[in-house]
């Protein structure tokens, strides 16, 4: 029996939200993306698992800062000292799209760290290659759309003649199925890691992953019963694309929520539990301490109590502190000038960042007078129409008209100025 860590999608440099953490110098969010890593590698030596398998983006970008490389180093040596075989695939984020550049985690397989073994080519790794553990695994990790081309000997011109997608599925479901026919110890329970997407996958806000020109595997291929665990990576959204049977085809999904589209989204890593001849049981782990993303939304109707209307939307003090906030306000343009924003700020007071998106609405269209075309009206006219639709005042509109003209000029060569 071997218990196995499964996660995925890390994305440590994720500093799109927040200040500097003073005691470190990193930025907050990086430390929450930071923390959560922490939680599954201390899981991992903790409990004593047999190998964690890692499916792919530690980074969001393919060449991360020094200081984001040692923090993420500093991790997974942990693992290395705790004697534990770990498989870290590159993503799509960690690779760049030349052939001839490092990925960004290059340097475990450059300076041959012990028990770290990096994938970043199709391969099958034997328990010869993972240190005498009894396991096998099939790594898939993200190979750029003109790396794969470059493998089959199609050129970017021969692409617009041939239906490069199809033969790339091809070429991969062949290395997959090759290796389970011909590569693989029948007597060993083997795991499919892939930073891949597969069809049916789901994406936030329930999107399926559909085909298209993006290379998507099907997800017949991956529901093969001589396999033991698939191990994926690439998709955010946590869930077992072959529930309730074998094998588990498991997104773990993200360690942190990224943006606004993971506002509701949990976040797990997976300890999936491995015997040759037996049902792989799959144990979901919740994150503890993942940053709250609130995404709120109001419309507004009349210039009634217009900023308390907004104000009434936020959650209680409690839910406000530390959370990071998006409100959206639709309102028509003419209410512009009632909206308090200084009020609203204060009123969420102890966010860790807020966010208030102002969408002023046009809700009237443009009707022109004695049903003129707007091929015979003027620039200056057609623009005389657009201020009475937004109700400008008549002095304001005479004001506007004139600076129009005065540029118009310039612009056309009729003024001397």
């Amino acid at each position: 029996m071997l218990k196995i860590l499964h996660f995925s999608d890390a994305h440590i440099d994720m500093a799109n939200f927040g200040k500097l953490d003073v005691a470190s110098g990193l930025p907050m969010r990086v430390m929450d993306f930071l923390g959560s890593l922490d939680e599954i590698i201390g899981t991992g030596i903790n409990e004593k698992v047999d190998a964690v398998i890692f499916s792919g983006d530690a980074y969001k970008d393919r060449s991360p800062l020094p200081t984001h490389a040692r923090e993420w180093g500093r991790r997974i040596m942990r693992l290395s000292h705790a004697r534990i075989p770990t498989v870290l695939l590159t993503g799509n984020h960690d690779t760049s799209p030349s052939s001839l550049k490092a990925h960004a985690i290059h340097e475990f397989s450059t300076l041959e760290v012990p028990y770290i073994h990096v994938v970043d080519k199709p391969c099958v790794l034997t328990p010869d290659d993972l240190d005498g553990l009894p396991l096998q695994v099939i790594g898939l990790p993200w190979v750029f759309r003109s790396g794969r081309m470059a493998s089959l000997g199609v050129s970017a011109a021969e692409e617009h003649d041939t239906d490069i997608t199809e033969e790339l599925e091809l070429s991969l479901t062949k290395f997959i199925k090759g290796s389970l026919e011909s590569r693989i110890d029948p007597d060993l329970p083997v795991v499919l890691a892939a930073h891949a997407s597969i069809s049916g996958a789901m994406l936030g806000n329930e999107r399926s992953i559909m085909l298209g020109k993006d290379l998507v595997l099907p997800a017949g291929l991956v529901k093969d019963p001589r396999l033991s665990y698939v191990a994926l990576g690439h998709i955010h959204k946590a869930q077992d694309l072959n529930e309730g049977a074998q094998p588990p085809v498991v997104y773990p999904g993200s360690i942190e929520r990224v943006d606004f589209g993971e506002a509701q989204d949990k976040k797990f890593f997976v300890i999936a539990t491995l015997e040759k001849g037996k049902d792989t049981q799959v144990e979901w782990r919740e994150l503890c301490h993942i940053r709250r993303f609130i995404d709120l939304e109001v419309k507004l109707t009349s210039d009634q109590g217009v900023t308390p209307r907004i104000i009434s939307v936020l959650p209680e003090k409690e839910q406000i502190k530390d959370a990071i906030i998006r409100l959206v306000v639709h309102y028509p343009r003419e209410l512009e000038t009632l909206i308090d924003e200084k009020a609203i700020r204060a009123s969420a007071e102890g966010a860790f960042e807020f966010y208030l998106v102002k969408k002023a609405e046009f809700g009237n269209r443009i009707r022109l007078p004695n049903d003129r075309e707007t091929s015979s009206m003027t620039s200056l006219e057609l623009l005389d129409e657009f201020w009475k639709t937004g109700h400008v005042k008549t002095e304001n509109r005479d004001q506007l008209n004139q600076l129009a003209k005065q540029v118009i000029d310039r612009v056309e060569g009729g003024s001397p100025d």
